[in-house]
């Protein structure tokens, strides 16, 4: 792998038992193809070329870069980390207008830094990813997708966590005749006022928008299945002189983004470290509820039975207030079915509905992109997480799969500090290995076996001890064995140094003849 400041074209693609195949439209073989357009793809982008790299390609499969800030546009959306903390350390936002920032800001903001590191002309919109394949004798990736053949000597995936919506597996909900729609797919077109709207889950989506929508609606059943933990959310506009000093004062406000960011990484001490410092979280946390909700019994069901933090610790003012309106009720039962205008719980109660709102969350753990990715013995990254866990070596490299890495990988989630940070770790990690390829004019490289085990055995003793393995939940952060294989467990600083330099010790590595 070489990058250079020149695109390449070939006269056909390798297939992959190595011969040619159809021909490679010009413009469509590039060195390096990033698949997804999110804050992990734009940081990718962006560095490559300010590195003076310029043969790449980001392929997105929607219209405009902002991955799940593009796509969730929910009443409500805004993000639970503060706004100078989310944001690129080398594009700082001195205009954010509030301390925690809504989906419509921070969607413009990332637009706005594509446009300003001229990277927009490296993506390919509208085009989703059918497939890629390794090809062992040309020692490239062959990509199919909705708008034709890509071929490239490296993929990066960055088509992010959360992403693909986990739809419920309800019964008779394909029968359902009202409106429904997940809450990253929000139907703008269908106007909830003056209806019955049952929201389906209580997680991070959902504890936005029930307060967002309950002023609207004539009805509003949540359904909850475990109840989330939730704090104060310390939220305020910022005041013109602050955002004066923000663009005027020299390095005052990356001073206000380390603090805040130390701020936040001291809480991993209680998450991954010493889990019984999440206690006192806990009390906190049940003394809002109790000031919120005097109802007693409300308050028996709306209190979670596990430790705070085991599952991500929710930020809201007004979640709880709004189960105090008439209207609005909490139904802890389980949903048996749903028919044509209605919801029927476990206890056998029907509650008439006309529109259902989805807020059941993403499939993190079993992404479908991972069935399209197929690594050199022609098994799918679906297929090796199936049989081995989610592994993958520090959240970026897999065994199986050459000349690819990962962005917001397996074990890169945080619960306490910002996934820029840790997406901005990766890209130095991805750009150094390129950097390498280059030097030492490699064909291809994979991540050891031994490297990766050796890699996930120390994450999963150091899981073994956090409070997302301890404190008595079943949660998205775990995969299908059972596995915490979404967590980095402990602090954001740990994963920068580790990504800090590319070891190619760890990895399988073959040479390109000399020119």
């Amino acid at each position: 792998m070489s990058p250079t400041n020149q695109n390449k074209t070939t006269d056909a693609a390798p297939t992959a038992s190595g011969r040619a195949g159809p021909p490679v439209e010009p413009g469509r073989r590039t060195q390096v193809l990033v698949i997804g357009g999110g804050l992990a793809g734009l940081a990718a982008a962006i560095r490559f070329r300010r590195e003076g790299w310029h043969d790449f390609l980001v392929l997105e499969r929607g219209d405009e870069v902002g991955g799940t800030w593009r796509d969730n546009t929910y009443p409500g959306a805004a993000c639970d980390v503060p706004s100078h903390l989310y944001s690129y350390s080398f594009a700082l936002n001195p205009g954010w207008s509030r301390s925690f920032s809504t989906q419509p800001e921070i969607q413009a903001y990332i637009t706005r830094v594509s446009r300003r590191y001229r990277v927009r002309d490296r993506h390919v919109f509208g085009c989703e990813v059918l497939s890629a394949r390794w090809v062992e004798d040309s020692a490239r990736w062959e990509v199919e997708t909705s708008r034709g053949l890509f071929v490239a000597d490296v993929l990066v995936g960055a088509f992010g966590a959360l992403c693909e919506p986990s739809l419920p597996d309800i019964p008779g909900i394909e029968t359902f005749a009202g409106k429904i729609f997940h809450s990253a797919r929000w139907d703008h077109d269908s106007d909830l006022e003056g209806l019955k709207v049952a929201v389906v889950g209580t997680g991070a989506s959902a504890v936005q928008i029930v307060p967002a929508i309950a002023p609207r609606v004539a009805a509003l059943q949540v359904y909850q299945r475990t109840a989330p933990w939730v704090l104060p959310r310390l939220d305020r506009p910022y005041s013109t002189l602050e955002r004066l000093a923000c663009r005027y004062v020299p390095f005052y406000q990356r001073l206000v983004r380390g603090g805040i960011y130390w701020a936040h990484e001291a809480q991993a001490v209680a998450l991954a470290k010493r889990p019984a410092l999440m206690r006192p979280v806990g009390a906190f946390a049940r003394a809002k509820l109790r000031r919120e909700v005097p109802d007693a019994a409300l308050r028996r069901r709306l209190t979670p039975d596990y430790r705070a933090g085991c599952k991500r610790i929710l930020l809201s003012n007004t979640y709880y207030p709004t189960f105090r309106q008439d209207h609005v009720t909490l139904v802890t039962d389980g949903i048996a079915e749903v028919r044509e205008k209605s919801v029927v719980t476990a206890d056998g109660t029907v509650r008439e509905v006309d529109a259902l709102v989805l807020a059941t969350g993403f499939r993190v753990t079993d992404s479908p992109t991972y069935r399209r990715i197929l690594g050199k013995d022609g098994r799918s990254l679906g297929e090796v997480f199936d049989t081995v866990g989610r592994q993958c070596y520090k959240g970026t490299a897999i065994a199986n799969f050459p000349n690819m890495f990962l962005l917001v990988g397996p074990n890169t989630g945080l619960g306490h500090n910002s996934m820029i940070f840790m997406i901005e770790s990766q890209v130095n990690y991805l750009v150094d290995a390129l950097a390498t390829m280059r030097r030492r004019r490699v064909r291809s490289l994979e991540v050891r076996a031994d490297a990766q085990e050796d890699f996930s055995r120390m994450l999963r003793r150091r899981l073994s001890r956090t409070v997302w393995n301890v404190g008595g939940c079943a949660s998205w952060y775990l995969d299908k064995h059972g596995d915490n294989t979404t967590m980095w467990p402990g602090f954001s600083y740990e994963f920068r140094r580790i990504t800090r330099k590319f070891d190619i010790d760890a990895y399988h590595v073959t040479t390109r003849g000399p020119q």
